[in-house]
């Protein structure tokens, strides 16, 4: 088939043709960065956060009515460590004083040096007394975990500022970010702020990952270090892991164990990881979700529109479609004939979809630190429309088709 008498044709209708073809342009940019902050959305959603077996473990707070001297604080907090670690299915219990992806908690900065910088990144810290390795199953990448004698008992309410551990776990991505290229970061002195009056430590072991508290995008999201350290406060929070499948009785016991504990003058709350993971990912997953549903929205109403532009190309073509068939033309010459032109008129609109879609995800890299598109997606994006054009166009052109030469020809 010749493509100039198509061509020739639609350039004497051509304000349809370019209403199909800013559709399609306009559908396909949307679609291919709707669906590219989808799979960046999905990706970040499902970023490990650093514990093992996160449907194994819980977090549960007590909160005392009765608040008592720091020693007073501290012999509770043993007796419900041990009330804990009594009930059948724990396999480890840790006081700890924030949790990953709960949106709240302490962060602080750090430095590998006094000297002040623009650059010194903002850590979360987590405080424990127990073995946050064990009880959350983190990965030991270097050097050892903390061990008791570590362990440094402050009171939250009146213990100076200065008084701090002088070993610290970090994570791997933290390290990084403060000593590039060292490779090993077992040894290092860590700086709490800068300057003559900054708390050191120094780092005794790195963690593969683990999340903070606001699990950030990016490597900052994973900025953690874990300070063995146990402060005292009228609220005390513990990290708890059941055998598989348990967790759901455990929590139950837990919270009964707590409250026989304390004789019944506390308020206990428990939460489990995954709460707190979709808690945190809410807005993600609702965006995708209302992405996903303006994609399939677009698709619709650009199939919609090549529908009813092809179904009124047909109508006000009926008698020169009824000469081209009474002179020879088949039904598939006819069948052909509207598929090219539409394919034709569609190849423009991905031409235009895919420059546009490179300028909008050259905005949104700018302006919103979005990563940038993938080939795959304007490939991807391009075969779609394209299917999509045809299979919009086959209903119109096969009625088309199937006109009649007699009926076609007849005078109105």
């Amino acid at each position: 088939m010749e493509i100039r008498p198509i061509l020739s044709a639609l350039l004497r209708s051509k304000t349809g043709a370019i209403l199909v073809a800013l559709q399609v342009a306009i559908s396909l940019a949307i679609l291919t960065n709707a669906l590219h902050i989808v799979s960046v959305r999905q990706a970040v959603a499902a970023r490990p956060s650093g514990i093992a077996g996160e449907s194994s473990v819980f977090h549960i707070r007590v909160r005392h009515l009765v608040e008592g001297s720091h020693q007073e604080q501290l012999a509770r907090q043993q007796a419900e460590t041990q009330a804990l670690r009594a009930i059948g299915g724990v396999l480890s219990a840790a006081f700890v004083n924030q949790t990953p992806m709960s949106q709240s908690g302490w962060s602080s900065s750090v430095a590998p040096s006094r000297t002040e910088s623009d650059d010194i990144p903002s850590a979360s810290m987590y405080y424990s007394s127990d073995s946050l390795v064990k009880t959350w199953g983190l990965e030991l990448a270097q050097g050892r975990d903390l061990k008791p004698e570590d362990v440094l008992d402050i009171d939250g309410n009146t213990a100076p500022d200065d008084l701090f551990p002088k070993v610290v776990l970090v994570t791997r991505a933290l390290a990084d970010k403060l000593w590039p290229g060292a490779g090993d970061a077992v040894g290092k002195t860590l700086y709490f702020g800068t300057g003559e009056g900054a708390n050191t430590a120094t780092v005794v072991g790195v963690i593969g990952t683990l999340q903070t508290q606001g699990a950030e995008v990016a490597a900052r999201g994973a900025y953690s270090l874990i300070v063995p350290m146990r402060k005292t406060f009228s609220s005390t929070m513990y990290a708890v892991r059941s055998d598989a499948g348990q967790q759901e009785r455990v929590m139950k016991e837990a919270d009964a164990a707590l409250r026989a504990s304390n004789q019944g003058r506390a308020i206990v709350t428990s939460k489990t990881v995954g709460a707190d993971r979709e808690q945190r990912y809410q807005a993600d997953l609702a965006l995708s979700w209302m992405l996903i549903a303006v994609s399939v929205l677009l698709l619709l109403i650009t199939a919609s529109g090549i529908v009813g532009m092809a179904s009124l190309w047909v109508t006000q073509r009926r008698k020169q479609i009824g000469v081209r068939r009474a002179l020879g033309a088949r039904r598939v010459d006819i069948l052909r004939y509207f598929i090219t032109e539409n394919f034709m008129i569609t190849s423009v609109g991905v031409v235009g979809g895919v420059l546009a879609s490179i300028a909008l995800n050259q905005l949104l890299v700018s302006k919103l630190e979005m990563e940038r598109l993938p080939l795959a997606y304007l490939v991807a994006g391009a075969g779609v429309f394209w299917a999509l054009g045809v299979a919009a166009v086959y209903g119109p052109a096969w009625r088309a088709a199937s006109i009649s030469p007699a009926t076609a020809t007849r005078s109105a």
